[in-house]
This record gives C-alpha cells, structure tokens and sequence, in this order.
C-alpha cells in the first residue's frame, strides 16, 4: 500500500468507521481513539494488506477494539447501575429516539452485526469476515436483533 492510497483510505473510510464505533461506544472521546488506533494499525501493516481489502481491514480492526473497551470498561461498571439503567421505562413519541434506546439494549454481538449491515451497507460475507462469525450466525443474529427491536418498538409501554 502507497501512501497515496493510504490516505484515500483515511478520507473514504475514517467517517463510516467512526460512525460504527460511535453507535456501538456511545462515546465521542473514545470511538476517536479507536479509529485513530485502526489507521495506526493499518499504517503499521500497510505492506502486508491488499488495499483493495483495506475497508474491511479497518472495520475488523474497529471492531475487535471496540469489544476489548467494552469488556474492559464493563468489569468496572456496578452490577446494580447496569441492571437499573436497563429496567428505565421510556416515555418518548419520537420514533427515532425510542429506535436509538431500543438498539442500546442489543447484545454487543447483534448491535455490531446490525450497524454493519443496516447503517453501513455490509454484506453477510463482509460482516462474518469482520468479527469472525460464520455467514449464518450473522444471519440469526441479524434476525434476532430485528426481531427484538420489532416487539420492543410495537410494545405500548415504550411508545407512549
């Protein structure tokens, strides 16, 4: 990889990759952080990766971090905060907010593979390539996420 096509890589990708870590983080800060590490990683290997292969390289990279934080910050976190924040009943008529708090609720797992593929554009190949699932667990998790978000959008608890 040139450098000429290392920095196309950082003006095509780094916003998309950003957009990924921030929905999974919800950290500003943080989802910075991790794609400024996916770009040092990527420079760092630049010889070894096709470029042609460089976008899913990144979004890999993105993804295996934004996992380390999580389990990392999660060991941290209370037990009973993060049982409490979940039983918050939401009293929102915004459709879009009710959709943003619903896919919060997500495992990591089904949030990661859903934002891939609904947000990003990812292909069930791409996303199984990216966090190491076979093409059918994607497939079920991607079910299992969409079908969660339809009972809880459809529950009147949460939309009224």
């Amino acid at each position: 990889m040139t450098i000429g096509e290392y920095n196309r890589c950082v003006d095509d990708y780094s916003d998309g990759l950003y957009r990924f870590l921030l929905k999974n983080l919800k950290d500003e800060e943080v989802a910075k952080d991790l794609v400024q590490e996916s770009f040092l990683r990527l420079w760092t290997r630049r010889k070894d990766i096709d470029p042609q292969k460089s976008k899913s390289y990144l979004f890999t990279v993105g993804y295996h971090a934004s996992i380390d934080h999580i389990r990392k910050f999660s060991r941290m976190e209370v037990f009973t905060e993060k049982h409490e924040s979940k039983a918050v009943q939401i009293s929102y008529s915004d459709a879009g907010e009710v959709l943003e708090k619903a896919v919060e609720l997500l495992p990591e797992d089904q949030k990661a593979v859903l934002m891939l593929r609904d947000y990003e554009g990812y292909s069930y190949k791409e996303i199984g390539d990216i966090t190491g699932l076979t093409e059918s667990q994607v497939k079920v998790y991607i079910f299992r996420a969409r079908l969660f978000l339809k009972k809880y959008i459809v529950d009147p608890d949460y939309v009224l």
